[in-house]
C-alpha cells in the first residue's frame, strides 16, 4: 500500500534524525584556545522588548582572555533599543562598547545593512555576529575561537533553542526549533559537508568575510546566513557546527506572528533548497502515518491502523527526546498534541511556501525573487 511505504520511510528518515542527534556531542565543551586574537562583537538592533537587556548582557559578560569589542548597531538614534544600550554601558563601564549608528542605505536586508557598517567600525580580525535576541554562555566567545583554529574551517555557527515559549503558537513552533530543526541539521551534515551557516550567531575571521565581498554583497538577499555559508564553502573552507547551544528569547507572540515568521522561514528555504524543500514532505511522520489510518480503515486493515499508531507514537516520543536533548524540558502529555498539530501545521506552511513569494519582516512587506534577493513591497 503506497501510504503503507509513505509512513514507513518517514519513520525511517526520523529515526535517522534521532541517530544523528544521538551521536552528536551538544554541550560539550572544547579546551580553551591556544591563542586569543581580538574578537569585534557585531550586534545589529532593531526595537527592544523585555529580554533585550538580559540577552545583550551576556555578551557584555563573556569570559574570554583577549581583547574584545561590541559594537552595538541601531539605524536610527529614536530606536528603543538605544535606551537599552545605554544603560548597559553604565552597568558595564570597563568594557570596550559602543553604540552606533548605521542610516539605511537602501539595504533589502535592513539588519545586512547595519552589518555592512559594523563591519566596516570593527578593529579586530574575528567577528563574531549575533541577533538581538540570542543569549550566549560566558565562555561562547572562546568556543568558537578554539574551533576557528583549525585551518580548514572557515566559519564556526551554533545551534539554537526557543528559551521561552509562552504561548501556545510558540511551543508549536518551539517544537519545529527544539526538536526538528538542529536534528535535520544534522542529517543534512550527514549527507555531505555543511554549506550554509545558522543566522542567530556566527563567527568568522575578517579576511574570510572580505574575501567572499563582505555583507555589503549580502544586503539585497533575504537568506544572508545561507548564501555566507555557501560562498564560504566555495573559498575552499568548511563550516564547524558548534555543539554550544544558544538561547533565542522572544516576546508573547500569538499565532498570526508565528505563522509569518514560520511562513518567512518556509519560503526562504524553498528559494535557497528547492529540491529538498520539496522533498521535505516526506519527513512528516504525523502526515503519513493519518494517511495511512484513513486508507486502513477504509479498507478495513486494522493491521495498518495499529502500525499507523505505532509511527505516530515513536514521533511523539522521539520529539520529546530531542527537545531534552537540547535542554528544554518539553511537558510528555502536552507533546501528544503539540507534536501532531506541529506535524499538521507544516503541511499548510509547506503547502503556502509554493503559493506565494510575498514574506512579512520587522513589519515590511517583500517578495522573495527566484535568486534570493528581496524587492521591498511596501
Amino acid at each position: 500500500m503506497l501510504f503503507g511505504g509513505l509512513a514507513l520511510l518517514s519513520a525511517i528518515l526520523f529515526g535517522w534524525q534521532l541517530a544523528v542527534a544521538r551521536e552528536f556531542p551538544l554541550h560539550r565543551r572544547l579546551a580553551p584556545p591556544t591563542h586569543f586574537p581580538g574578537v569585534s562583537l557585531l550586534k545589529p538592533l532593531k526595537g527592544a522588548d523585555d529580554f533585550t537587556a538580559a540577552c545583550l548582557r551576556t555578551w557584555l559578560a563573556q569570559d574570554y582572555a583577549g581583547p574584545v569589542e561590541i559594537l552595538f548597531g541601531v539605524a536610527e538614534p529614536t530606536d528603543p533599543a538605544c535606551g537599552v544600550v545605554l544603560e548597559l554601558l553604565k552597568e558595564f563601564p570597563e568594557a570596550d562598547a559602543r553604540l552606533v549608528f548605521c542610516p539605511d542605505r537602501g539595504a533589502a536586508n535592513a539588519k545586512v545593512g547595519i552589518l555592512s557598517r559594523l563591519e566596516a567600525e570593527a578593529r579586530h580580525g574575528v567577528l563574531v555576529v549575533s541577533d538581538a535576541d540570542v543569549a550566549a554562555s560566558p565562555d561562547l566567545v572562546a568556543q568558537l575561537v578554539k574551533q576557528l583554529e583549525v585551518p580548514e574551517v572557515g566559519l564556526v555557527t551554533c545551534p539554537y533553542r526557543t528559551a521561552n515559549p509562552e504561548t501556545v503558537p510558540m511551543r508549536l513552533e518551539a517544537v519545529a526549533v527544539n526538536a526538528d530543526f538542529w536534528s535535520q541539521v544534522l542529517q543534512a551534515r550527514a549527507l555531505g559537508p555543511q554549506s550554509f551557516a545558522l543566522g542567530a550567531t556566527m563567527a568568522l575571521s575578517r579576511a574570510k568575510l572580505e574575501a567572499v565581498g563582505g555583507f555589503a554583497a549580502l544586503e539585497q538577499f533575504l537568506a544572508d546566513d545561507f548564501l555566507l555559508g555557501r560562498r564560504v564553502v566555495a573559498t575552499g573552507s568548511t563550516i564547524a557546527l558548534s555543539s554550544v547551544v544558544v538561547d533565542c528569547w522572544d516576546p508573547p507572540q500569538d499565532f498570526v506572528a508565528v505563522w509569518h515568521h514560520q511562513l518567512r522561514w518556509a519560503r526562504t528555504i524553498r528559494t535557497c533548497l528547492p529540491r529538498e524543500f520539496a522533498a521535505s514532505l516526506l519527513n512528516n511522520v504525523t502526515l503519513w502515518a493519518f494517511a495511512l489510518d484513513a486508507a486502513a480503515r477504509a479498507n478495513h486493515w486494522a493491521v495498518g491502523s495499529y502500525f499507523a499508531g505505532l509511527i505516530l507514537l515513536c514521533r511523539i516520543v522521539g520529539a520529546g527526546w530531542l527537545q531534552r536533548r537540547m535542554g528544554v524540558a518539553a511537558g510528555f502529555w502536552a507533546s501528544f498534541l503539540l507534536v501532531p498539530a506541529k506535524d499538521l501545521l507544516n503541511v499548510a506552511l509547506w503547502v503556502a511556501a509554493f503559493a506565494g513569494n510575498r514574506v512579512t519582516w520587522r513589519g515590511v512587506d517583500y517578495a522573495v525573487a527566484t535568486d534570493g534577493r528581496l524587492p521591498r513591497l511596501s
